[in-house]
């Protein structure tokens, strides 16, 4: 889904009036790459996005994103198209034109946001005109890709939506980041057998690619495990369970010919660590606190801040401080996840598309490291976008953390990032998202329970220790907001 990066562990979503995934939108299918996105536009370009809500739901995944962050998420989606804030990939889906009259990518452009845009009015345009008009002086055979590309960020543009753009080879490369699989390759449901198949061209000289896979091919297992009846959420999540694997195997099926093992070395060298965390300080009625701070929600997210708690919790802390000042998302399906290491099988929050379809994401069963009953802050600030603020969103509004610091920046969108056959990529907003109480805080954000001034820190996150300095939280008052707070 968008700009707005998620990445899901396939059995934390439940769909609801829905088949199974979380975030794909409309009833064809499309591909989705976990890999939604929710990070605001001062990192546009870093951040992947979620699939259509329906699309999503069907569960195409790019599991690279997935498994470190998630941004967003994986969905049982339509074959092609996550956030934050991981971000969605999809495979393009036929033209639905009157009349195929310009080169594949524009076509293809226009077919996705036909099918997935969450403003179905097209900012107020005839689409089949807009096709016509953007694409004035080319052909199917058009060769010279800047024009092509040209005018389809145009069309694009036409939207006039800020967070919908076409990313060139480059930059959609760069998006990786957000892979929780770490190979390169999209997976998706073949929309007519249902099987999973690579539903996107292979990031250029990722692993995949170098492997050879092509759009089509039938992903038969995953490291030996079958994937008949499985979603692509169900495929992270099982790829998930092992995060440091330097390996990933898929039995792959070419068109008629055998299956055939395919080993792919995982990488995410360029993704750095977002958590830092440490035991701040000993009070003298005993109580431990533990700050842990998130920079972004990438593709590491998810499993390098289950270690980090994992750790404080073997130290004893038994009260938390979770700092998401400054951060401006990623990976929508991380933030669920991250949810579910805090609270057991809850609402995180409701994504609609723009046919009004709703898909609930909850958080997964039975992960929970820190008890329930630790009183948890989390700080935000006007810088705390997307995923941040799904988190945040699904934290307080469960009655599991007291939200403290600035209102946060108010990204409640969600964005699919959709590979194109020539090796670009469509970042399209797809969905709006809105809390587990209802609330839609796009332009608006979260509002703390407790402001900065009575809570934090004058230092921002970033600085060591000064902006670590937890002092001045009352967990006393903590615990009594989560106490006598209602979920209902």
């Amino acid at each position: 889904f968008f700009s707005t990066a998620f990445a899901f562990a396939p059995h934390s979503y439940q769909r609801h009036g829905l088949a199974s995934h979380p975030l794909s939108s409309n009833a064809s299918k499309s591909s989705l790459a976990l890999r939604y996105s929710s990070s605001n536009e001062r990192n546009d370009d870093d951040s992947p996005t979620f699939p259509y809500v329906k699309d999503f739901f069907r569960g195409v995944v790019r599991p690279t994103v997935v498994a470190a962050s998630v941004a967003f998420g994986a969905f049982s989606v339509h074959p092609a198209a996550f956030a934050e804030d991981s971000t969605v990939n999809t495979v393009p889906t036929e033209s639905t034109s009157k009349t195929i009259t310009a080169p594949q990518a524009y076509d293809e452009t226009w077919n996705l946001v036909k099918k997935y845009a969450l403003d179905q009015s097209f900012n107020g345009q005839d689409w089949d005109a807009a096709y016509a008009k953007y694409s004035k002086g080319l052909d199917p055979s058009s060769k010279d890709e800047d024009r092509v590309m040209k005018a389809t960020s145009n069309l694009v543009a036409s939207l006039g939506d800020k967070y919908s753009r076409v990313l060139d080879k480059d930059a959609y490369a760069r998006i990786q980041k957000f892979d929780l699989i770490g190979v390169g390759a999209t997976l998706m449901p073949d929309p007519s057998t249902k099987e999973i198949v690579v539903g996107a061209p292979p990031v250029a000289n990722s692993a995949a690619d170098q492997a050879g896979l092509k759009v089509g091919d039938v992903v038969v297992a995953v490291n030996g495990v079958d994937t008949a009846g499985r979603t692509a959420f169900d495929i992270i999540d099982q790829i998930s369970e092992d995060p440091n694997a330097g390996t990933l195997t898929f039995t792959i099926r070419s068109g008629g010919q055998s299956p055939r093992d395919v080993e792919m070395k995982r990488e995410f060298s360029e993704v750095r660590n977002p958590v830092s965390y440490r035991v701040s300080e000993t009070r003298s009625d005993g109580t431990k606190v533990g700050y842990v701070r998130i920079a972004e929600f990438n593709s590491l997210v998810k499993p390098s801040l289950e270690s980090a708690l994992k750790d404080l919790e073997s130290q004893n802390v038994d009260a938390y401080v979770l700092d998401v000042r400054g951060n401006p998302g990623g990976a929508f399906q991380s933030a669920v996840e991250i949810a579910g290491l805090f609270m057991n099988d809850k609402l995180a929050t409701d994504v609609v598309d723009g046919n009004g379809v709703d898909l609930k994401f909850r958080t997964s069963k039975d992960r929970v490291v820190v008890g329930e009953k630790d009183p948890l802050a989390i700080w935000v600030d006007g810088k705390s976008a997307s995923a941040s603020e799904v988190l945040a969103g699904a934290l307080k509004d469960n009655c599991r953390a007291v939200v403290m610091g600035d209102t946060s920046f108010g990204k409640g969108l969600v964005q699919a990032v959709y590979g194109l056959k020539n090796g670009s990529g469509l970042v399209l907003t797809v969905a709006k998202y809105l809390t587990p109480g209802g609330t839609d805080i796009n332009k608006v954000g979260i509002v703390p329970d407790v402001s900065k001034e009575d809570a934090l820190p004058s230092a921002p996150g970033f600085v060591p220790l000064i902006g670590s300095d937890t002092s001045r939280v009352d967990f006393n008052d903590v615990a009594r907001r989560m106490s006598m707070c209602s979920a209902d």
